[in-house]
């Protein structure tokens, strides 16, 4: 009798542990479901096989305003514009962005990851084309508008020219139509890059670029903004996860951004672009060209030109004062749709 009484108690003993066992199983794939629903991050696949991470962030508002399509600049990775996603939600916008290829989370290009590269500019431009057409059109709410900083925006004029129609209006923020190649002079920048392409050195550290150092990142004297809490952001970031750190460019880099810099400079580049746009230019910009931002806005067919005096290059981490003068411009225009 003691041995059946054994035999059932183990068997409910057993029949506990399966219980509890497929319980906790089921608990941890709740979980890791519900991490992936609030998550705003996943993964999309490029023409020519790469990864490229991307976030999608909600409207704060009952109804969506509209789409904003956020790009950055070079180096840069979603987790910088934490706090301009979060004004675009309170502003009622789904707001959708991405790291390029060879920086952020993205795959990189080189062995070194630190080292920025591309071939070339299409490769940004079908990148964008992708995200537009399978992660952004086939849920996102109309209308679909470009916020573009530095190198996102010479991208997405580029996108803009190929792709009529796809987006109804565009601001571009300190957008990269030139680059200014102080303290050299433009013929010798382009010239050394030309030399070091024919001899094979496109992967090769531009001179003067180097791998990312958080020693080397310091507020004082920096070209970026005025603001020293926001010009930390970035490295907080790093900080907590080093693989977003990008360093400088190489030859490669510089080659493709002279190459498709010659095709924004030509005369009959932005004339088929129909869709209004907003161009917010940094009056003390040393970064990117100030004057080849004004002669292509007045090339295009609907451009509003805004310079704000004293801001630097990243407009949208400088002070305050400077990003209320941004943020007027950007609401009066996003609220005079037809």
């Amino acid at each position: 009798m003691a041995g059946i009484y054994k035999f059932v108690n183990n068997r409910i003993r057993v029949g506990r542990i399966i219980i509890f066992t497929g319980v906790l199983l089921m608990m941890q794939q709740h979980a890791a479901a519900q991490e992936s629903m609030l998550s705003p991050f996943g993964m999309m696949t490029t023409s020519d096989n790469y990864s490229l991470r991307y976030g999608i962030w909600r409207s704060d508002k009952a109804a969506s305003r509209g789409t904003v399509i956020l790009l950055s600049g070079r180096t840069e990775f979603m987790e910088k514009y934490a706090e301009i996603i979060g004004e675009l939600q309170q502003r009622g916008f789904d707001v959708y962005s991405f790291d390029w290829r060879g920086q952020g989370l993205s795959s990189r290009m080189l062995s070194n990851r630190h080292k920025g590269f591309v071939k070339t500019y299409d490769d940004y431009s079908s990148d964008l084309a992708v995200f537009v057409d399978k992660i952004v059109k086939p849920q996102a709410v109309s209308p679909l508008i470009i916020l573009a900083h530095s190198m996102g925006g010479h991208i997405a004029l580029r996108y803009l020219y190929k792709h009529q129609g796809a987006i109804e209006r565009a601001i571009l923020v300190s957008p990269m139509i030139d680059i200014l190649t102080s303290p050299f002079p433009r013929w010798f920048a382009k010239g050394i890059t030309r030399i070091a392409g024919k001899a094979g050195w496109d992967q090769d550290y531009a001179v003067g670029s180097g791998d990312y150092s958080l020693e080397d990142e310091k507020f004082e004297g920096n070209l970026l903004t005025s603001d020293p809490v926001r010009f930390m952001d970035e490295n907080r970031a790093i900080n907590k996860n080093p693989d977003l750190a990008l360093g400088g460019v190489t030859y490669g880099w510089l080659s493709a951004s002279f190459a498709s810099i010659d095709i924004l400079a030509a005369p009959g580049f932005g004339k088929e672009i129909t869709i209004p746009i907003l161009m917010v230019s940094a009056g003390s910009d040393k970064i990117v060209s100030l004057e080849a931002q004004k002669s292509i806005c007045a090339r295009l067919q609907q451009c509003r030109s805004k310079v704000i005096p004293k801001a630097r290059h990243e407009i949208l981490k400088e002070t305050d004062a400077v990003r209320s003068v941004f943020w007027d411009e950007f609401d009066k225009f996003t609220l005079s749709f037809p």
